[in-house]
């Protein structure tokens, strides 16, 4: 990699939580020709990257569709990565005259805002689901462009944890230089306290993963999140009465001191443990309602056509090929990412809250998670768009 290119790699990285946007359109890997493979991915520049880096030495087409910038899974959840958006790129790429096949790769987790029925409808072309990481697609496509569980499960490994961890305590840092007129002194404390806890939260993701789910539920991030517990409160509190007895005791900390260690050690804690349980790719945030929700299906509904095994992250599905019907055997492992919901031509798969109450299909399709978690109106559906996705 040129060092041109590993240093805007890196400030992509660490300013990965924002936009990053590139050029949409077509790009050639390798020399493509007519019955080269199709491939689809996000207009997030650093994505754009490594899934052409992935390709090196492949002959294939690349779309890169309108994300606003935006990573895939989180642009397909939040509407920012649509139907419309995939349609608009198949027809004014100019790769219907490149080849004579009518079938396109997508990265599994669009899966949630893309819907393979409606794209067919509209377009003629088919889509086929490709892994749920880029660093799987050499071996998806000598594979025979078959995704194998272990292509389609989403894991959080330490690259991807480190990754994280920077990406959170940078920006988060670069506030602490606001402080600066008013306590010079502690700027380079408090970037170390940031950097510490970010670290620790995701480092250490693999210690304390198996708490935060009780009795099969996803029920929050039980150490660093605030709408479940307080814990993080808790701990904020004894670390200041902790201060305040050293400065009583006649430790020479003045009480100034407290409050300026008490006050930005809690805004710290509120940023990083605000959404970072959302930050991972396999729990939702404690503030979104839906991480409460549960998986359900209509047996009587549902064909076997497999589409929800082929788009679940976390291998919840399994269909019975005889029986001509799925099964939920890891049901209490969903992550309520929607994608089976969407792409179920059946309408055989809904959510239910802890009440009995039913989150629709066609609410799933029609409406978009933001980052509160709240369902609004997908801004990249189009009229067609939204009339299609109905039952």
């Amino acid at each position: 990699m040129r060092l041109g290119d590993l240093w805007v790699n890196l400030v992509q990285t660490l300013l990965r939580v924002f936009p990053f946007p590139c050029e949409t359109g077509l790009v050639k890997i390798g020399n493509p020709g007519r019955s080269s493979p199709v491939l689809l991915t996000c207009n997030f520049r650093l994505t754009v990257e490594r899934v052409k880096r992935a390709l090196e030495g492949i002959d294939a087409y690349l779309l890169v569709a309108n994300s606003r910038g935006v990573n895939v899974w989180c642009a397909a959840t939040g509407g920012l990565l649509s139907n419309h958006d995939l349609v608009s790129v198949l027809k004014t790429s100019g790769i219907q005259d490149l080849v004579d096949h009518r079938k396109v790769i997508l990265p599994q987790l669009a899966a949630t805002g893309i819907e393979g029925r409606n794209i067919r409808e509209r377009t003629g072309w088919r889509i086929v689901w490709g892994p749920a990481h880029f660093s799987a697609l050499r071996a998806f496509l000598s594979g025979g462009q078959v995704a194998t569980p272990e292509m389609r499960r989403v894991s959080f490994e330490w690259p991807q944890r480190l990754e994280m961890a920077a990406a959170w305590a940078f920006p988060i840092s670069l506030a602490a230089l606001f402080v600066l007129p008013w306590w010079p002194s502690g700027v380079l404390p408090l970037m170390g306290l940031v950097w510490g806890l970010s670290s620790l939260i995701f480092l250490g993701f693999p210690l304390y993963e198996g708490w935060i789910r009780t009795t099969g539920k996803n029920v929050g991030f039980v150490f660093f999140d605030f709408g479940q517990y307080g814990i993080p409160l808790l701990l904020w509190v004894v670390f200041v009465l902790g201060l305040m007895a050293y400065a009583l005791l006649g430790g020479g900390i003045s009480w100034g001191f407290v409050l300026r260690w008490g006050l930005s050690s809690f805004v710290a804690l509120l940023i990083l443990g605000v959404d970072l349980m959302g930050s991972t790719p396999v729990y939702k945030s404690g503030l979104h309602e839906e991480r409460l929700l549960r998986i359900a299906l209509d047996a009587g509904l549902c064909k076997g056509a497999g589409f929800c095994e082929q788009v679940c992250p976390v291998d919840v599905f399994q269909v019975d090929d005889e029986r001509r019907v799925a099964t939920l055997p890891g049901a209490e492992r969903c992550v309520q990412c929607g994608a089976c919901i969407v792409q179920c031509p059946f309408d055989a798969l809904q959510f239910e809250n802890p009440t009995g109450d039913v989150v629709t299909p066609e609410t799933v399709r029609r409406f978009k998670l933001n980052l509160l978690g709240k369902r609004i109106a997908s801004p990249g559906k189009s009229e067609q768009g939204q009339k299609s996705a109905g039952p």
